[in-house]
């Protein structure tokens, strides 16, 4: 059974112009149909837009049914993480570059909107990571991501040494820049740029994936969803690594300090236009298909 929307939250950057503009038009279009719009307060507690409530960043999702996230992948990332110990529902409108998890364009988004309303739209469960670090004198975390966690070098100009453990199991020693551990969601990120595979969103699994590895054996891994992962650093005690979940930082990592990774209890779920299909998403913002030898951009059949 699909479920009723009457209260929206607005997510974004509203005061930017990209996002204001069509943040606008959303807020508008959702009051004239007798929906109660909220969004995040604003500079001197001032609402952003005309009939809309404005509320503290933290309360928003304990008054909304949906929330949509206008602006980019990023935008969507940080939203995540509110909605995440809660049931409510998240859409993405594009203002950014790729836009990935935000698929709905400005040109559809009314359209779109209107269609979810009524409740012929397509959810989607996504699976999230939590990380913590522990060390002998401190703990941080945990912390959810919904793209990747990523453990990096502290310093530029200098590789960092660190073991993984999968399950209890030794896995490998490295030598590099670092490693993400990424979800199916996060393959299309930075785990995609540093050489490792695209993995169907539904696919319950993980992707470990080195940072400029030292060796060329020192390939990425695709590990089932229910991994518990464990990297350790084993050089660089005076030169801390540092831990991002979805590119916020928990903490640092020095010597003898553990970074742990695994499924998170919280899921979060995005909804999609009916015609949403994840290839041709992958088709449009990687321009697959196409026949870049002639120049035209014609999409091969």
């Amino acid at each position: 059974m699909q479920r009723k929307f009457e209260k929206i939250g607005l997510w974004g950057r509203l005061l930017e112009r990209s996002v204001a503009e069509p943040a606008l038009q959303i807020s508008a279009h959702l009051l004239k149909k007798g929906l109660e719009v909220y969004a995040p307060v604003g500079p001197n507690r001032q609402p952003h837009y005309p009939g809309v409530t404005s509320v503290e960043p933290s309360e928003i999702v304990a008054r909304v049914d949906l929330l949509l996230a206008v602006g980019g992948d990023g935008n969507l990332l940080r939203a995540a993480k509110h909605v995440a110990r809660t049931k409510v529902p998240l859409v993405g409108i594009n203002r950014g570059r790729l836009g990935f998890l935000t698929d709905i364009s400005p040109d559809e988004m009314l359209g779109a909107l209107d269609a979810i309303l009524a409740g012929d739209y397509l959810a989607e469960e996504r699976q999230m990571l939590e990380a913590r670090i522990s060390g002998a004198e401190h703990e941080s975390g945990p912390m959810l991501a919904l793209n990747d966690v990523v453990l990096q070098r502290g310093e530029p100009g200098h590789t960092m040494d660190f073991v993984t453990e999968v399950d209890g199991s030794f896995v490998n020693s490295h030598a590099g820049d670092g490693l993400i551990v990424a979800t199916a969601t996060g393959s299309t990120a930075y785990a995609l740029s540093c050489g490792g595979p695209i993995i169907q969103p539904n696919v319950d699994a993980f992707v470990m994936v080195p940072i400029a590895p030292h060796t060329l054996s020192d390939r990425p891994l695709l590990l089932k969803g229910s991994s518990r992962i464990e990297a350790r650093v084993v050089s660089g005690a005076d030169i801390p690594a540092y831990v991002a979940c979805d590119g916020e930082e928990i903490g640092r990592v020095g010597y003898k300090d553990k970074l742990h990774i695994g499924p998170a209890r919280e899921t979060v779920t995005l909804l999609h236009p009916r015609d949403y299909n994840y290839f041709e998403l992958l088709r449009s913002k990687l321009n697959w298909g196409r026949n870049n030898r002639s120049g035209h951009g014609k999409r091969s059949p």
